[in-house]
This record gives structure tokens, C-alpha cells and sequence, in this order.
């Protein structure tokens, strides 16, 4: 069984000193990774911040130890007429007093006051960690203004580099105290009250020494070549989709305030040489691993060269810092490469060494039942359905919502995690008696819940008024988390969405709640996998229980809770589904085992969705399903082929009622599921490949051995192409000198027509509408160097639109 083995990391860190041309001293740090050929210099001028003088390939070793300082001198612009004595130039945390003027990237405040600091180093530390990581740790105060800086930039294995601050409140030092509180019309003081970032740790307690934190946004500078960004927007059914712009003089700003990512998220916000493609291009991209609100920035100043990055957005007020509290950031990763399949490469190397069990355990083929029965769940109905997936080769079989409680609709019971009696009635029809039924089958058993969210028609919510978020919550803080208390309603809440508010998970006793109620879920029915959705745009979202924004420690909350869980329960897996792809970031991703990409398994639609996801997301750990035709959320109707080639490279799963389908359906579903399990242990650790073509109506994907000596390819006619037949594409990622056998794969050989059950039970027209054959799409194939196929390419069969097909590449 193959699995994940990166290449041995070679870390190096190197230390330096220098004098710069005008007397500063300089302290030059540098860190490599050589077998990713990635490395990242920083230079201290005296006692300051420092700046990030190269970040990209590796640099040459012989004489490094005395030219590493110079790039300072190399590098710092002159003084220029008409601004500061010091031209900007950014630091690791810009601030005004080193004359950045773009937008604020670090700003804190006492009692409503905005701090101006201007950070002292007091330490520096370089080392490679036992994870063969190489670190630089910096610790940094303003002792005028009391405020605490601690910065770690770690370079990986992976070549990807990433980086977080923690802040700390050193306190109002003395004879330099904030303005004195102001009060309010009625008189009394109105004191910035203090919470722990956390969150848990029960209601704020009023202090005039109290830190707010408003923006603490990293980044990382990109060449004066790097003029043209790379984003993507969307909506629900038809996220990540692409967008270009010039990087110019400026802030760019993708933010997301709804208390996760969201479909409109960009994955990456990358920057390039004009034109940067899949294959090619100088690229480098950020990303913010956070699972609540979060922004990613690019920007110029007519002073500098292009500044990309990151961070969490918070509300005001929500992170206020005690004395001796300490807020620290997400990290923000930074990959480069020439072109976006490299810069991808280095976030799935990285996921796959977090979790080297998607290698070792061939992902199972799922059957999720939601498009399959929706709300119309009983036992016999959904044994019967487990038998089809049984018969096709399933895997796993997921129960989707509808179990619980009043859960008959989306408009109530959701929250109250208990068995429906009238559903799933004790006895030999029951839930257990379904999950003991699957894992007789063979199957493992998953169910759906959406643990952070709640009905107000439901008994917890009727119960606990004061567990949901609030716009304005009853009572003042903390009223309502008083030992006994029956709970106080909110003032006001939240517009509504999809029949739900959201439950405050900052609250012990709300966490208490549904951690317990899952995990004795898992236990009594012996569950295997947890589909965790997300539904809910999270807004005004104010905890009763503190009385401040919440987001923060809700989606710390979160990841409390998915810890907890694993370690209670080893071998669980979890999906992040929210409404689909709303919640796709590192941050989820250290505890997910797969992301749901997309309500939308339309596959004309999943093609791109898929693609761009792909930027962040490794395909294994990406469910991509089998739907009905026509699909249900677009009304279009496509061959099974199609449907089956677009999932083929991901996490395989069925999203579909076998039970209405044709023998000949479900026939030729398991055939290529068969197909499939053939190479998914390989999907796991191969290299992903995008290609770029002049033709917009074409995709060329593929997947390729770590070693470049197979490959598999999927080629798709989404629209009819300007050239007719369409030009021949270049396949991607193949060793120039070696020859290949190029053949179909065996279960679409035959291009006639593909079943399709929104024909009356009969079949779609043929996928191909070429009139004579194409002389290499047999059982026979055709061979050619990889040099050939890399530059000349080949001629795909002559689609009609909405169509795919699969085929693969052997050296010889």
C-alpha cells in the first residue's frame, strides 16, 4: 500500500551579523528548507522589528555567513523628498513609527484610545525543531505603552512558511495611564471591561488597564514583478470562483464576517507575474488558517513593492487582554512557486503529514442519504438503500438530517440532539438497529449533525434562551450564566437565517451540552463518521454569557470540541460541511478529515468548484459525490459518466436514491466504483495537476504518481469550443524523456451513450460526436515521449458539452 512519504527535509538556520553603511547593526537570520527549495531571510536593524529581505528559493551557501547582512543595504529605499526621514518600509508588523502609511496592521487601545507602539526586540531565537522545522522566535515590547509582541515564523518541511504573533498586555505603565473613563448621560462610569480571548472563562470583569486588540494582519512582501492577483468569489451552489485584478497602488481586501469563511472566501489571495497560470508564472499566495472571521489583504503604497497577508477580523471589544492576558493570531501560511500547481503542492504536502491516515486507510466510498430521502427517513427505507450501497461498493453510509428530535423540516428541533421515537422507534426498527444493520453490512456508519446551531422551535431553545447569541442579549453580562438561573431571552436577536440562530459555545453549559450529547451518540450507536455542518451566516453574534462579540471564541469552542472528540474516540472521522464549502481553511482542516466542497454536485458546476478548492485542499480529503440527473440544485441533466469522472479523483461518494434507478444504472455506478478503488490508495499521495488551456470551454485535470511514472487524466467538454474538434491538449507533470502508453481508462473505452434516468429510464446521445474514430482512443492506446505530450499534446475525443472522459498514462 503506498503512502505519503515527503521527501526528507534538510532544514538549515543560519545566523549572521553586519554593520550596514550607515553604522546600524544588523543581526541577519536565515532559514531553508533545501529539499523543498524554499528558504526565508530576515534582517534586525539594532534593536527593531525585522524585515523580510528574501522569501522564495534557496539561497547559495558559499559565503553566505558575511553577504546575508548586506541585503540590507541591498535593499532599504533612500529618503525620498516629501515624506518621512525614513522611507516605508515594512517590518514584520508594520506601525507608523516606522513610516508605514498604508492601512493600520496592528492596532490596540486603552479605554477607547489607540496606542501608537513602536516595538523594542529583547530576543531572538533561531533553531530547526525536532519536526525538522526551522523557527525564528522574536519577542518585541513598547514598555511605554505597555504592550508585549511576541512573533514566530516557522518554515516547513513542505517549503511553505507561516507565521503568528501573540500580543500581551504588560499593563498601563506607571504615570502613563489612559485618559480616565467617560461617563454616560445617566452619570455612572462606563469601564472597558476584560475578557479572556478565550472566551470561557465566565463574564468580563471591569478594569481601566484592559488591552483591546482591533487588527493584528501579517504579511508577507512580494517582488515589484508580482503586479497582477489572483482570488475567487461565489455564493452558495457555486463558490470558489476565479478573479483576476491588477495589484495596484492600494488596498485589495477579501474579508469574511460571518463567522466562518463563507462561500465568497478566497482560499488563497495569490500574487504574480501578469498572465501566472497553473503551470507557470511566478507566484506567490497567503492564506489565513481561521475558522471564523478572517481577512486577506494585498496592498501598495506608492513607496513599496506589493505587501500580501492576512489575518482575523474581530469586533470591537472582543478581544480585551487583562494584565497579563495574551491574544495570539491564526497563522498565516505564505507558498510560492512558478505557477499555482507548485504553489498548491506545498499546502497538500503539509495536510498530508497532519493526517498520514488518509494514505494508510484508502478513503471508503461514501452513500450520503440527503438527496437520496431528505427528511423521509425509517428503517425500512434506509436498509434497503444500505443494500444498493452494499451492491455497488460502498463503504460508509451516512445519515443525514432528519433523525433527531422534531426534525421533520428545517424549522424546528434542530438543536435538541436526541432520537426521534417517532421516527426511529426502540426496538428491532430503531437508529441503533440501522447502524448495527450497516455494520453488518460491512459499512462503517456516519451521521449529520449541526452542533453550533439551533431552532427556536426546539425544547433546548425554549429551555435556554440565554445559550444563543444575541444582537442584544438579556440582561447584563453574565446574568444569565448564574448557577441556577432559568435564563433570561434575548433583547433582541439576530436576523434570522434558515430557520436558525446560533448557540453559544462559549458557554460552559451549552458546550457541556452538546459535547456530551454527541459523544454518547457515538458510543450508543458506535458512529464512525460525523458530517458537521455549518448552515447559519453568524451575525450580531454577542455572547449573553460574556456580554462582548463572540465569533473569537466560538470557533475556539469549535476546535475544542472536535479535539475532545477525537481524542475520545480514535479512528473518528469528521467532515467539515457548511451549507457546502463555507468553512474550507487550515484552521478546521488540522481536525477534518474531509471538506464537502459544494452543495452543488452538478459536475459542470463541481468542475471549477473542485479545481480552485483543489488551490488549498489535497483531492483525497475533498468529497466529491455521484448525483441524480438531473441535479437537483441546477436542473441539469448529465450522462453518468460525466457525473462519475468528475468525482473520480476526490473522496468518491453517492449522493442519490439507488433505489429508483434502473439495474443498469446501478450497474454501471459499481463498475466504476470498482475502477476507482484501483487507484485511490495512489490518489492519496499523488502530485495534483491542473493544466492551462487557450480554450475556455476545456479543462485538463490530472493526477500523477509521486515517481512521474503514471498518471491519470481527466479531460472535460463543459461548452462547445471555438475550434472544432477541439485543439489538442498538453499533459502536465511527465518525465520529458521517458515514453508512455497512453490508453483510455477501461470504463469509458466505449463513448456511446451514458444512462441517464431523467431520459424516461433511457439513455443521453453518445458523449462523442466525432464522425470517424479517433485513432488512439482504444484498448490499444498510442505511445509517446512525455516531452511530445508535455509540448505537442494530443487530441482528445470530440465531446459534446457537459461531458468527460478518463484516461491514463504508463511509462514504458
Amino acid at each position: 500500500m503506498p503512502k505519503f512519504s515527503p521527501a526528507p527535509a534538510k532544514p538549515v538556520v543560519q545566523e549572521a551579523q553586519g554593520v550596514a553603511a550607515d553604522g546600524t547593526a544588523l543581526h541577519a537570520v536565515y532559514l531553508e528548507q533545501s529539499a523543498a527549495n524554499a528558504a526565508v531571510a530576515l534582517i534586525f536593524p539594532d534593536d527593531r522589528l525585522p524585515r523580510i529581505v528574501h522569501w522564495g528559493r534557496t539561497l547559495p551557501a558559499a559565503g553566505r555567513g558575511e553577504w546575508l547582512p548586506n541585503l540590507y543595504d541591498a535593499t532599504k529605499p533612500q529618503r525620498v523628498s516629501g515624506a518621512l526621514d525614513e522611507t516605508s518600509w515594512p517590518s514584520i508588523l508594520p506601525t507608523q513609527s516606522e513610516s508605514w502609511t498604508g492601512a493600520p496592521r496592528f492596532s490596540v487601545s486603552r479605554n477607547g484610545v489607540e496606542l501608537f507602539c513602536r516595538f523594542t526586540v529583547t530576543m531572538i531565537k533561531a533553531e530547526v525543531e525536532a519536526s525538522d522545522t526551522a523557527v525564528v522566535t522574536v519577542s518585541a515590547e513598547d514598555a511605554d505603552q505597555g504592550v508585549g509582541l511576541r512573533w514566530v515564523c516557522e518554515l516547513l518541511p513542505s517549503g511553505l512558511v507561516r507565521q503568528r504573533a501573540e500580543v500581551r498586555n504588560l499593563g498601563d505603565p506607571a504615570g502613563v495611564s489612559s485618559p480616565a473613563p467617560v461617563s454616560d448621560p445617566a452619570g455612572t462610569v462606563s469601564p472597558s471591561g476584560t475578557v479572556n480571548p478565550s472566551g470561557t472563562d465566565g463574564p468580563a470583569a471591569a478594569s481601566t488597564d484592559a488591552l483591546a486588540v482591533n487588527i493584528v494582519e501579517l504579511g508577507f512582501p512580494v517582488p515589484a514583478v508580482a503586479t497582477e492577483i489572483l482570488t475567487t468569489t461565489g455564493h452558495h451552489l457555486r463558490e470558489r470562483s476565479p478573479q483576476r485584478q491588477p495589484l495596484t497602488i492600494g488596498r485589495f481586501a477579501k474579508v469574511s464576517m460571518v463567522g466562518r469563511p463563507d462561500f465568497d472566501a478566497s482560499l488563497l489571495l495569490a500574487a504574480g507575474v501578469p498572465g501566472f497560470g497553473f503551470e507557470h508564472g511566478e507566484t506567490y499566495a497567503v492564506h489565513t488558517a481561521w475558522s471564523g472571521n478572517s481577512v486577506l489583504s494585498a496592498e501598495r503604497t506608492p513607496y513599496t513593492s506589493g505587501l500580501i497577508g492576512g489575518g482575523e477580523t474581530l469586533f470591537g471589544g472582543e478581544v480585551t487582554l487583562r494584565r497579563d492576558d495574551v491574544y495570539c493570531t491564526p497563522w498565516v501560511y505564505g507558498s510560492f512557486g512558478d505557477g499555482l500547481n507548485a504553489v498548491a503542492a506545498r499546502f497538500h504536502a503539509y495536510l498530508r503529514s497532519r493526517h498520514p491516515e488518509l494514505s494508510a486507510k484508502p478513503r471508503p466510498v461514501i452513500l450520503n442519504t440527503w438527496e437520496a430521502v431528505y427528511f423521509n427517513h425509517d428503517f425500512d427505507t434506509l436498509a434497503a438503500l444500505a443494500d444498493k450501497a452494499a451492491e455497488v461498493g460502498v463503504e460508509r453510509f451516512v445519515v443525514d438530517d432528519g433523525w433527531f428530535g422534531s426534525r421533520r423540516d428545517d424549522t424546528s428541533g434542530l438543536g435538541d440532539w436526541r432520537i426521534s421515537p417517532d421516527v426511529w422507534p426502540d426496538g428491532p426498527k430503531s437508529l441503533k438497529a440501522l447502524a448495527d444493520y450497516v455494520h453488518g453490512k460491512g459499512m462503517e456508519f456516519g451521521l449529520w449533525f449541526e452542533p453550533e446551531m439551533v431552532n427556536p422551535d426546539s425544547d433546548v431553545a425554549r429551555s435556554h434562551p440565554d445559550w444563543i447569541l444575541a444582537a442584544v442579549p438579556g440582561g447584563g453580562a453574565g446574568e444569565a450564566a448564574q448557577p441556577g438561573g432559568a435564563g433570561l431571552p434575548a433583547r433582541r436577536l439576530p436576523m434570522q437565517g434558515r430557520s436558525q440562530q446560533t448557540l453559544d459555545l462559549t458557554n460552559p453549559a451549552a458546550w457541556r451540552y452538546v459535547f456530551d450529547s454527541i459523544d454518547g451518540l457515538i458510543d450508543e450507536l458506535g458512529i464512525d463518521y460525523i458530517k458537521w455542518d455549518h448552515n447559519r451566516l453568524v451575525t450580531e453574534a454577542v455572547s449573553p454569557y460574556s456580554g462582548r462579540p463572540a465569533v473569537h471564541a466560538q470557533t475556539d469552542a469549535v476546535y475544542e470540541m472536535w479535539r475532545e472528540l477525537k481524542d475520545n474516540h480514535p479512528g473518528l472521522e469528521l467532515e467539515s460541511c457548511s451549507s457546502g464549502g463555507g468553512r474550507v481553511d487550515l484552521g478546521i482542516l488540522e481536525y477534518a478529515d474531509r471538506i464537502w466542497a459544494s452543495d452543488c454536485v452538478d459536475p459542470v458546476e463541481r468542475v471549477d468548484i473542485q479545481r480552485y478548492t483543489s488551490l488549498l485542499v489535497p483531492p483525497e480529503m475533498i468529497g466529491e459525490h455521484v448525483g441524480a440527473s438531473p441535479a437537483h440544485s441546477t436542473h441539469r441533466p448529465t450522462s453518468q459518466r460525466m457525473r462519475m469522472a468528475t468525482a473520480f479523483f476526490g473522496h468518491l461518494g453517492v449522493e442519490w436514491n439507488l433505489l429508483k434507478e434502473p439495474q443498469e444504472a446501478v450497474d454501471e455506478l459499481a463498475e466504476w466504483i470498482a475502477e476507482f478503488k484501483k487507484h485511490r490508495e495512489w490518489f492519496a499521495i499523488d502530485t495534483l495537476v491542473h493544466a492551462d488551456t487557450g480554450d475556455p470551454a476545456v479543462r485538463l485535470d490530472g493526477v500523477v504518481k509521486p515517481d512521474r511514472s503514471a498518471a491519470i487524466y481527466r479531460f472535460t467538454q463543459l461548452t462547445t469550443s471555438a475550434t472544432y474538434p477541439a485543439a489538442p491538449v498538453h499533459l502536465p507533470g511527465l518525465k520529458p524523456e521517458s515514453t508512455y502508453l497512453i490508453q483510455p481508462v477501461p470504463v469509458n473505452v466505449d463513448l456511446g451513450g451514458g444512462w441517464n434516468s431523467a431520459a424516461g429510464g433511457g439513455e443521453l446521445e453518445s458523449a462523442a460526436n466525432g464522425q470517424t474514430p479517433l485513432g488512439w482512443w482504444n484498448a490499444d492506446g498510442i505511445r509517446l515521449p512525455g516531452a511530445v505530450l508535455e509540448s505537442t499534446g494530443l487530441r482528445m475525443p470530440s465531446l459534446n458539452p457537459a461531458n468527460a472522459v478518463l484516461f491514463w498514462a504508463i511509462e514504458v
